[in-house]
């Protein structure tokens, strides 16, 4: 396979929902990810897999159950594995995610928001 360059903004621009990850690259057995957030999504947690988030543009809130986590665009946070969260964006925020191939996206919780990623 020969390596390509990944524009993130013209990735972005092919997705046209919120809250579903869709895959531009891979290494080694992890996805990156990108997804756009708009409102709240679920409490949930992810047993075996630490989830990083990247904001790309905009901003969003990682809520854990003992405090909130504001990012802004160009901060990073890592979720690690066990801890249960519930990211929230007030408006529309573009977000880079590198998780592991295996993972959920709505890890523990389950429901009608559990997609599987495609390659955008």
């Amino acid at each position: 396979m020969r390596p390509a360059k990944v524009n993130l903004e013209e990735k972005f621009r092919k997705v046209d929902t919120t809250w579903t990850p869709r895959i531009v690259a891979e290494v080694n057995d992890f996805f990156v990810k990108i997804v756009k957030l708009r409102g709240e999504f679920v409490w949930h947690r992810h047993e075996s897999e630490d989830e990083l988030f990247l904001v790309t543009k905009g901003e969003f809130t990682v809520r854990l159950r003992d405090r909130d986590v504001r990012l802004r665009e160009g901060e990073l946070f890592v979720v690690p594995r066990g801890v249960e969260h519930m990211p929230v964006a007030a408006h529309e925020a573009h977000v880079l995610l590198l998780e592991r191939k295996s993972t959920v996206n709505t890890g523990d919780a389950g429901g009608e928001r559990t997609v599987a990623p495609e390659w955008v």
